[in-house]
Order: C-alpha cells, then sequence, then structure tokens
C-alpha cells in the first residue's frame, strides 16, 4: 500500500473543506468552529485546524487530503500539515476583494513546500466573479515565481470546489506532475 500526503490551502472561503468532502471515500473530518472575528462577514463557520480526507485509488494507492485553515492566524498549523506532504493545491477565491493579493500571500508563505515538491492553482468562484480572470492571475503568478524562485509555469484554471469531477481535475493534475505512472494506473 503506498500512501500520498496532499495539502489543500487558500485563504478562508476559498474551498477547501468542499474540496475535500466533494472528492473523498473515506472520513472526512472538519474541524470548523464558529466565525469570531471578521472571517463572520464571508461565513458562519471557519476551519481551525484542519479538514481532513481519504481517496482511495485503487487497492494500492490511497491519497490523504488535508485541508489548512484559511486564517493567518493559524499559520502555525501550515507548516505541520505539510510535514511529509507531496504536494500543494492553493485554492484562490476570484470574489475575494484581492484575489492577486491572496495568491501571492500564499506563495509566499508556502515558498519554500512548493520548491521541494510541486503546486496547482484552482481559482473558485469565477462564475460569479469572472475578474480578475484566470490570464491576469497567471501573468501575476510569472511576476511572482521570480520573485519567490518557484516553478516558473504552473497549471492555473477554474474550478468548482462543490464538483467532485473539477476536484478530480485538480487532485489529477498535480499526482501526474509528481508522478505520472501513478495517474496512468488510474486513468
Amino acid at each position: 500500500m503506498t500512501d500520498y500526503k496532499i495539502v489543500i490551502t487558500g485563504p478562508v472561503g476559498a474551498g477547501k473543506t468542499a474540496a475535500i468532502a466533494a472528492i473523498c471515500d473515506e472520513l472526512h473530518i472538519q474541524t470548523d468552529e464558529r466565525a469570531s472575528d471578521m472571517t463572520r462577514a464571508q461565513k458562519q463557520s471557519t476551519t481551525v485546524a484542519m479538514d481532513y480526507g481519504v481517496l482511495q485509488l485503487e487497492e494500492q494507492h490511497k491519497v490523504h487530503l488535508y485541508g489548512t485553515p484559511g486564517q493567518e492566524r493559524f499559520d502555525f498549523m501550515w507548516d505541520i500539515l505539510s510535514l511529509g506532504g507531496l504536494g500543494l493545491i492553493l485554492l484562490i477565491n476570484n470574489g475575494a476583494k484581492q484575489p492577486l493579493q491572496d495568491l501571492e500571500f500564499f506563495l509566499e508563505k508556502f515558498q519554500d513546500f512548493i520548491r521541494d515538491t510541486a503546486v496547482v492553482v484552482g481559482v473558485t468562484h469565477t462564475d460569479s466573479h469572472p475578474e480578475p480572470g484566470l490570464a491576469k492571475l497567471r501573468s501575476h503568478y510569472t511576476q511572482l515565481a521570480a520573485r519567490y524562485q518557484l516553478p516558473t509555469v504552473v497549471p492555473i484554471f477554474a474550478v468548482d470546489a462543490r464538483s467532485k469531477e473539477q476536484v478530480a481535475v485538480l487532485l489529477e493534475t498535480l499526482l501526474y506532475s509528481l508522478d505520472t505512472d501513478l495517474v496512468k494506473h488510474n486513468a
């Protein structure tokens, strides 16, 4: 049995909890609590420790998904949850006040992890908030990649975090960048 650990991160409201719930076959653990700070303006509850779920790819392979809390005050969990991780799925809420700044913030915070692994970026809420748009996010990523010494090109695409199929594409894209044989066995 081979177990893989993937970390999902992003700001509050980007869809981390929804993505894990949508794709996982086995027990999905959430540590949501009632929002007690400025997060209340966005949603009633927020992740305070982590989200967790397991996806069985085939008899030999399991993917353990760990979702980080989005609030910076819980950033101590980011390093803990990243330990042993093979890659990062970064979700950006296109409907947030500053999605370009959110992209930069999380790339900076996870830059060491990204350099050692791989990253894909899923942009949520593009249906209701088309701007800044994928082209602008990709361009901004290119500038940030040079600044933080990250891979010059990474997959960035729109995703509905509630859709099992769309989250699967995110995950497959990340897994493919890590191990092409793993994806071929599960296609």
